[in-house]
């Protein structure tokens, strides 16, 4: 992991490639106006890293927004996932191409199985190994992987995968998977880290916000980064843009990184990776 310094930090994933630690997620995001205000919003507010998905049907938007901006688009590092109905080798490739098309870009900086959809992924990863070694995409990885996936994944694959992007707030720490990714140089990500807006009600949070005089939502965000976990909250609200990444100017001390390693319950609030239906 490295250093945290500002909105525009990065970690290094195992190819080389830097990967901004915080970005926009835009699930639920509406397609049109409101996805394209939120990218241009959080661009200008310095964020350099947009997450997407063929899924939340937004991708024209999210292209869009990026070429209203005036950021580069060499400098935004952008993502999307293949879908669990498009999984399998060319299916994966038509796929890809939608995307790509989708968003108006010539390449994508990282793009992720969204489930391990079993009979599928190894063949889908085959597919994701054929894109990124064509430069088509910058890096490659899976989201919702738990470790017997990536074990089976591993066992065939000719490229470790670069990113697991997994459901992670403090209900859900699940520290061996990421223990597991550590050792295998696989960057974890957290997808819901505000427990679907449970995290506001856990007087914990609320005790520590008010000792830094923060907002929960930058408790938890922080507590993201220093765990070494890539984070990237959801919002259309141009203030809460904002103040989701005003979380540089100060540090959660290592006590205060137990407390909230403390309230693991393995509970989650999205669906299970073995047990989910789409």
């Amino acid at each position: 992991m490295g250093s945290i310094t500002d909105i525009k930090g990065t970690f290094t994933l195992h190819n080389g490639v830097k990967m901004p630690y915080f970005g926009l997620g835009v699930y639920l995001s509406e397609d049109g106006k409101e996805v394209i205000n939120a990218i241009k919003w959080a661009l200008e507010a310095g964020y350099r890293h947009i997450d997407t998905a063929s899924i939340y049907n937004n991708e024209e938007g999210v292209g869009a927004g990026i070429k209203e901006s005036n950021v580069p688009r060499e400098d935004i590092f952008v993502v999307s996932k293949v879908w669990n109905s498009d999984q399998g080798y060319d299916n994966t490739l038509k796929a890809f191409d939608k995307s790509l098309n989708r968003l108006e870009l010539e390449y994508l900086d990282l793009y992720l199985v969204h489930w391990p959809v079993v009979g599928k992924y190894k063949d889908t990863w085959k597919a994701m190994e054929y894109l990124y070694k064509q430069k088509r995409v910058r890096a490659i990885g899976v989201s919702n992987f738990m470790q017997h996936h990536l074990e089976d994944l591993l066992g065939t694959a000719k490229i470790i995968p670069m990113v697991n992007q997994m459901e992670f707030h403090p209900y859900l720490v699940q520290q061996s998977l990421l223990d597991f990714c550590s050792d295998k140089n696989i960057q974890y990500e957290a997808w819901s880290p505000m427990m679907q807006g449970k995290i506001f009600g856990i007087d914990t949070f609320k005790e520590i916000a008010n000792k830094y005089n923060k907002t929960i939502a930058q408790i938890v965000l922080r507590w993201d980064l220093q765990k070494g976990v890539i984070t990237i909250p959801k919002s259309s609200k141009q203030e809460r843009i904002l103040t989701n990444a005003d979380i540089f100017d100060f540090e959660l001390t290592p006590e205060d990184m137990a407390n909230l390693d403390s309230l693991d319950r393995g509970q989650r609030f999205g669906p299970d990776p073995d047990n989910f239906d789409f």
